[in-house]
């Protein structure tokens, strides 16, 4: 019995040459990039056709993406390709994909059992891991998304920073555009380096992109003390970011031993003086790469870092991008020269 599909949108058939099939799911909510995006990429790496087949699949004949987008799946769920390279599960802009139905949670569980590898964008994460595919296993997701992710899944390894992760034959990554340099990390792994390449060029992008998703965030996610006097030193520590703020010195402010001071501020901000003050400073540093046009030795100063070097290891090290390199991406005044 033949099986019912939605039309095609070209209705040509498949070439006999076994193309790699790559499935999209689908649905009301989706994120219109967390599909075009990879689609496109796969579209651009096979110009001729004969690499890779891609198919769109929904639970109904038309889907409305989140920015209002109207999209024509080729097949129902019911119709999948039974066989399947590369299955790709999308995410939902608003609420994480938590009005997906449980029957697509259902097909994503079986359907990933046939694919040779299963790849989320963004918060299609969180339909990974309902489907239990995640389990034990490492994962990132929209970094705005990634504390709800490990608290909804502590099963799950959340990695804040990735672009992208690879745990098997599970692919996660991070939010919208992180779809793309997935799928050119895909079509690397599939056609090579010199396609890969080809479509990044083509699409203006990097192959890899520098840095983590933590250059893109907003920093600072810590929740003010309990204890009202290291509350207001938390308060004092932002005014004062260009003085001395080692644990001696902040010890001394709050009137302990070092000893103590370190074990009650982590026991209240779950994290070290040194770290929570490194913290702040990149913070500061960060706001005043974006909004002034400061020279970085300036800004290296009125942070508290005391020399370039100092902020460009602090960057290294928590945003994988110096700050020079960072201001050309987020500055909003004019191009420094």
């Amino acid at each position: 019995m033949t099986r019912s599909r939605f039309p095609t949108r070209n209705g040509s058939a498949h070439k006999p040459t076994r193309p790699r099939h790559v499935v999209l799911l689908a649905f009301d909510g989706v994120q219109a990039l967390d599909l075009t995006g990879p689609s496109d990429v796969f579209g651009l790496a096979d110009p001729e056709g004969g690499q890779y087949t891609l198919t769109v699949v929904a639970t109904k004949p038309m889907v409305r993406c989140s920015s209002g987008l109207q999209i024509t799946p080729h097949a129902s769920l019911a119709a999948t390709p039974s066989r399947i390279d590369t299955l790709i599960v999308p995410g939902a802009s608003q609420d994480r994909g938590q009005n997906v139905d449980e029957d697509v949670i259902a097909w994503i569980r079986q359907a990933s059992s046939r694919a040779r590898r299963v790849a989320s964008v963004c918060t299609g994460a969180f339909l990974l891991a309902r489907a239990g595919l995640l389990h034990g296993r490492r994962a990132t997701t929209h970094w705005a998304a990634t504390d709800e992710l490990a608290n909804s899944y502590p099963d799950v390894e959340v990695l804040a920073d990735p672009i992208y992760v690879r745990d098997g034959n599970i692919y996660t990554s991070a939010g919208v555009t992180a779809g793309i340099d997935l799928a050119l990390a895909l079509v690397e792994e599939d056609l090579g380096s010199t396609v890969a390449q080809r479509v990044a060029r083509g699409m203006v992008l990097f192959v890899r992109r520098p840095g983590g998703q933590a250059q893109f965030s907003h920093g600072l996610r810590m929740p003010p003390a309990q204890r009202p006097n290291i509350r207001e030193l938390q308060g004092w520590i932002i005014d004062h970011i260009d003085q001395d703020l080692s644990v001696g010195a902040l010890a001394e402010r709050s009137f302990m031993s070092e000893r103590h001071f370190a074990r009650v501020f982590r026991a209240e901000t779950g994290t070290t003086p040194a770290a929570y003050v490194e913290a702040i400073r990149i913070e500061r540093a960060r706001l005043l790469l974006e909004s002034t046009a400061e020279q970085i030795e300036t800004i290296a100063e009125r942070c508290g870092f005391g020399t370039v070097e100092t902020l460009r290891r602090s960057f290294a090290r928590h945003l994988h991008v110096s700050p020079a390199t960072y201001r050309e991406r987020f500055s909003t005044k004019p191009s420094i020269r």
